[in-house]
């Protein structure tokens, strides 16, 4: 991933916190952020994260992304195997295989006792191993760590240092902030220090830097390394020899690692040693120098044709956008019934209905008032969906998936709750009025009646959300301006001239005084068009003021 003149800063005329960072993250590298409090480590790791956007310049080629936030919140109204599961998806893993990584991740920070404890009812030091559960279950490319050991017991912090040396080995790249100097303190990495809202390298540090050794080591039986090794080594293991592993480490540690290795119980055997040259810098500000050679953009490895039988790569990213949409609406879907939030709008529609629909009343008259109550129950499920989630949560969410994605998907769930609300609407209305004119002179045909409510219901639902979504975060932050404006945006789009809504419910009620049916179709579309055009313009406004 590179960053190119990226800058941030907080409201249009904020301080900067950031300016100027130009870095380039290679694979298989560790990466430590140093710096005072306050100075913008947490927002760095949150552009890195791809939680927020810059608010100048540009980050491309992000990789796969999972993030540990400073604090994880224990709000969420799952067990923890159960939240695991969802991250699973949301990272595009199929459910066993999320159960199965679930299962083992708990277990090798020994938390696997509370798979099916609620996550409210975790200790801290238990709900963070659950964060950092997440973000390494899905192996990511890129593991953005802010603070992720605090809160941790000894054994699980060392589980965590172990964690974090394989996924480096595996050709990853991890980036992390922690308040302790000597967190993987002689592991092979860079490190850069946040001064004046930009990035320097770090002075150096005993053992540091330099030359690295790589040790090629043998156990038999095959036996797990001893836990603690000095220098905390980048571990790789030997794909041809279950019984093998290579261990790097700065030269400084090479004589107290091998002590360790020949001293351990069962002993291991060295079976090779080799001096490698120091890791190459990246220079701030300017592109680094990859040690693995990539092929130019347009090259033979972006050109070639895919093999037989498997997918382009513009149909398999698209399938994969499809897949974390879905895993995400499921997410939402699941967080919004386990609250019981969605029982208040349901009630409120339910109300509404019950006061203005009787047995007997013309048909087209009742389905226009279902419609038109329609809209604020809308507005309200997709308030509650965009708000459920904690902040913190939202950020894992957000860099799984990306910020927008992640919005886009609460918009949708709360779309999809209240279009289904509104089907049961239409449905009841059928069932209970008399298909006749408003003087009871004409019959009106049922099924046109139907589509056209259906339709109206729709137009409603789709203006509802898109108040909805203008009335909350990231738009709205403040709970009580929220509220007042959903329920004057509300009410503004349903007597507004020109409204969809407006007109969608006025062709109904105005068929029923001669029984005509209008099938609300322009209407609809200038819905979908209002409804498309804010969901894009607050799931771009998401990565920039969440």
């Amino acid at each position: 991933m590179i960053l190119r003149g990226v800058g941030r800063r907080y409201g249009l005329r904020g301080p900067w916190v950031l300016r100027g960072l130009g870095l380039e993250l290679p694979a298989r590298a560790l990466i430590r952020i140093e710096g005072p409090n306050g100075v913008g480590k947490s927002t760095l790791l949150r552009l890195l994260a791809g939680v927020d956007a810059p608010t100048e310049g540009r980050v491309l080629d992000r990789p796969r992304t999972a993030y540990v936030p400073e604090r994880f919140p224990a709000a969420l109204p799952f067990t923890a195997a159960g939240y695991l599961i969802h991250m699973g998806r949301v990272h595009g893993l199929p459910t066993a295989e999320a159960a199965v990584r679930a299962q083992e991740w708990l277990a090798r920070f020994g938390a696997a006792g509370h798979a099916r404890t609620p996550l409210a009812e975790l200790s801290k030091g238990t709900s963070q191993k659950v964060a950092v559960a997440q973000a390494l279950l899905a192996e990511p490319d890129l593991l953005v760590l802010d603070e992720a050991w605090t809160g941790l017991d000894t054994a699980a912090r060392d589980e965590l240092d172990r964690a974090v040396t394989e996924r480096v080995a595996d050709g990853a790249t991890v980036v992390f902030v922690d308040h302790d100097p000597r967190r993987l303190a002689g592991a092979a990495g860079l490190t850069y220090r946040l001064e004046g809202h930009t990035l320097v390298p770090a002075a150096d540090r005993p053992g540091d830097n330099g030359p690295h050794v790589r040790i090629e080591a043998t156990c038999r039986p095959p036996a797990s390394l001893p836990p603690g090794l000095p220098g905390a080594p980048v571990v790789e293991r030997d794909a041809g020899d279950p019984a093998g592993v290579r261990l790097t480490t700065t030269a400084a540690h090479s004589d107290t690692l091998l002590h360790a290795l020949l001293t351990a119980r069962p002993p291991w055997h060295v079976t090779g040693l080799a001096q490698l040259p120091a890791p190459v810098p990246v220079p701030v500000g300017g592109a680094a120098v990859d040690p693995v050679p990539r092929p130019a953009p347009g090259g033979l490895a972006d050109t070639a044709a895919p093999a037989p039988g498997t997918a382009s790569r513009p149909a398999r990213a698209a399938r994969s956008a499809v897949g974390a949409t879905t895993a995400l609406i499921r997410y939402q879907a699941a967080t919004l019934a386990r609250l019981q939030r969605w029982l208040a709008p349901l009630l409120l529609y339910a109300v509404i209905l019950g006061v203005g629909v009787r047995a007997g009343q013309p048909l087209l008259d009742s389905l226009g008032y279902a419609a038109a109550a329609l809209l604020p129950a809308a507005a309200w499920f997709v308030r509650l969906c965009v708000t459920q989630e904690p902040l913190a949560a939202r950020t894992v969410t957000a860099s799984a998936a990306g910020p927008a994605r992640a919005h886009r998907a609460s918009l949708l769930t709360g779309l999809g709750c209240a279009l289904a609300l509104g089907a049961v609407g239409v449905a009841t209305v059928l069932l209970i009025s008399e298909p006749v004119s408003t003087d009871h002179t004409a019959v009106v045909p049922l099924l046109p009646a139907a589509l056209a409510g259906l339709l109206a219901a729709g137009c409603s639902a789709l203006l509802g959300a898109a108040v909805g979504a203008l009335c909350a975060r990231p738009v709205l932050h403040r709970h009580g301006w929220s509220l007042a404006a959903t329920v004057l945006g509300s009410l503004l789009a349903l007597v507004t001239d020109g409204s969809p809504a407006k007109a969608a419910v006025t062709g109904l009620v105005s068929g029923s005084l001669t029984g005509a049916v209008r099938v609300p179709l322009l209407p609809l579309a200038g819905a979908l068009a209002v409804a498309a055009a804010v969901a894009a313009l607050t799931s771009r406004i998401a990565a920039l003021r969440e």
